[in-house]
C-alpha cells in the first residue's frame, strides 16, 4: 500500500496530518506493508525569501480578521499539536520561501533520507522558528539527519532538483489538489487536510481489503488458513 502525501513546510496542518498519519499506522495492522511518500507543494510559490512582516499579520490580512483573532485561533491550533506531542511556536515562525526547501526534501530522497529531512524541516519550522529559505539554516538541518552540509550548500547554489519538485506540484494540479496536507492511498482514496488518526486509519482499511478482499484472518496451529470455519493446507 502506497501513501502520498503532498504537503508544504509553511503550513502548520501538515505537520499536523503527518503525525495523525502515523499514529493512525501505527495502530494499523498490515503497517510493515505501508510506505509513504512525501511530495513537495507549494503554497506560496511566488513568496519572497526575507519578509519584514510576521505571520499574525499575513493572516489577519488574508482572512479579514483582527490580530486578537488571529492569535486565538493560532493558540488553538498549537494546543491541538500538543495532545499529538508536537510544540509549536506560531507566533514566532519565520515566513519564507519554502522552494528550496523542497529542493532538499528531493536531495534527500537519493540518500534514503527524506523521511528525515521533511520531520526535521518541519520541527524546525513550527517548534524552532528556523528560517528554511536561509542556505545555511538548511545546510545545518541536512547535516543533522546525515547529509554533507558542503554538498547540500553547493546544491542550493544551482538549480537542482527543480524538476523533480515542479513533478510533484504538475502532479498535484493534474489530480485536483487545491489544498495541503493533502493524502492519496494506491491512488484510489484520497483524504484533504489533517483528519483525525481515527478517519486515517478507517481509510487504510478500506483501502487495504479492497486490494486483498480475501485476507487471511487467522490461522490454526498446524499452519492451514481458516477463515469462516474452513480450512486448507
Amino acid at each position: 500500500m502506497k501513501i502520498e502525501v503532498w504537503s508544504d513546510f509553511s503550513c502548520p496542518f501538515c505537520y499536523i496530518g503527518k503525525r495523525q498519519l502515523e499514529l493512525a499506522i501505527e495502530q494499523f495492522n498490515y503497517r510493515t506493508d505501508v510506505e509513504v511518500e512525501f511530495k513537495s507543494f507549494e503554497l506560496v510559490p511566488n513568496a519572497e525569501r526575507y519578509v519584514d512582516y510576521n505571520v499574525n499579520e499575513i493572516l489577519s490580512k488574508k482572512y479579514g480578521i483582527t490580530l486578537e483573532q488571529v492569535q486565538s485561533n493560532n493558540q488553538s491550533l498549537t494546543e491541538r499539536a500538543s495532545t499529538l506531542g508536537l510544540e509549536y511556536h506560531i507566533d514566532t515562525m519565520k515566513l519564507t520561501n519554502t522552494f528550496d526547501a523542497h529542493r532538499l526534501a528531493q536531495m534527500a530522497t537519493q540518500y534514503g533520507k527524506k523521511m528525515e529531512m521533511v520531520e526535521r524541516l518541519f520541527k524546525a519550522t513550527f517548534t524552532e522558528s528556523k528560517h528554511l529559505g536561509d542556505h545555511e539554516t538548511l545546510a545545518d538541518l541536512a547535516e543533522e539527519v546525515g547529509l554533507d552540509r558542503n554538498e547540500v550548500l553547493e546544491m542550493l547554489k544551482t538549480l537542482n532538483y527543480t524538476q523533480e519538485v515542479r513533478l510533484d506540484e504538475k502532479e498535484a494540479q493534474e489530480i485536483g489538489v487545491r489544498g495541503v496536507p493533502f493524502f492519496v492511498i494506491d491512488r484510489k482514496y484520497a483524504l484533504s487536510g489533517a483528519q483525525s488518526n481515527e478517519v486515517f486509519l478507517q481509510a487504510l482499511t478500506k483501502a487495504y481489503q479492497a486490494s486483498h478482499p480475501f485476507t487471511i484472518i487467522s490461522e490454526n496451529d498446524n499452519g492451514s488458513s481458516c477463515n469462516d470455519g474452513s480450512c486448507s493446507i
